[in-house]
């Protein structure tokens, strides 16, 4: 039986793109040189996927050095994000005055429940509401200010499962992690909301 001849092929190499007919089917090039710039483009290829991989390697070991605390404060800043967008998008003035959520000054997510107070509430979003500044760093959140009208937002019987919650809670790295992308997407979305509003 006599083998079909190979129809002509174009050259692999970057640069050459020229016509042959190949000896096999397997082959990409229609010269030795042009093999070699082929097989250095694999090996470069290579070197560069073996590189992020390292590169992947090493960020997940100093994400693995990189102390809980910062850890905690870098998923607290993205739920506090989120928070001051969701009160922005419902209107929401401060939680502690009379502020309406026009207000041009600057915003802080305010905690019913103090970190220290507890912990397993740091990130609740019943537990946090925005402030104005002045009412969050400078008085403290006005607690008997922020109750009635957390009352009124949230009702009483949740704002009396936050009074009852002390337990303390250690959050894990992985909880952190997963809870600043999520918090980090919602927030995107409650802009871009924002953004649509007349």
């Amino acid at each position: 039986m006599i083998a079909k001849p190979l129809k002509p092929k174009r050259c692999k190499a970057p640069g050459c793109r020229s016509l042959f007919v190949p000896r096999s089917s397997w082959a990409k090039a229609c010269s030795p040189e042009c093999s070699e710039v082929i097989a250095a483009q694999v090996r470069e290829k290579k070197a560069r996927q073996e590189a992020l991989e390292d590169r992947r390697v090493t960020k997940e070991k100093l994400s693995a050095l990189e102390p809980l605390a910062k850890l905690e404060k870098r998923a607290e800043t993205q739920v506090n994000a989120y928070v001051r967008a969701r009160d922005h998008y419902k209107r929401l003035g401060c939680v502690s005055c009379d502020k309406p959520w026009d207000w041009v000054g600057r915003w802080n997510a305010s905690h019913f429940r103090s970190v220290g107070a507890a912990s397993g509430l740091r990130y609740h979003l019943w537990n946090i509401q925005s402030a104005c500044w002045v009412c969050n760093q400078i008085f403290s959140g006005r607690i008997a200010d922020y109750e009635p009208v957390l009352v009124q937002r949230i009702g009483q019987e949740r704002v009396d499962w936050l009074k009852a919650q002390n337990k303390p809670v250690r959050y894990s790295r992985e909880y952190l992690e997963r809870l600043r992308a999520i918090f980090a997407k919602k927030t995107r979305r409650m802009l871009a909301r924002i953004k649509e509003i007349p």
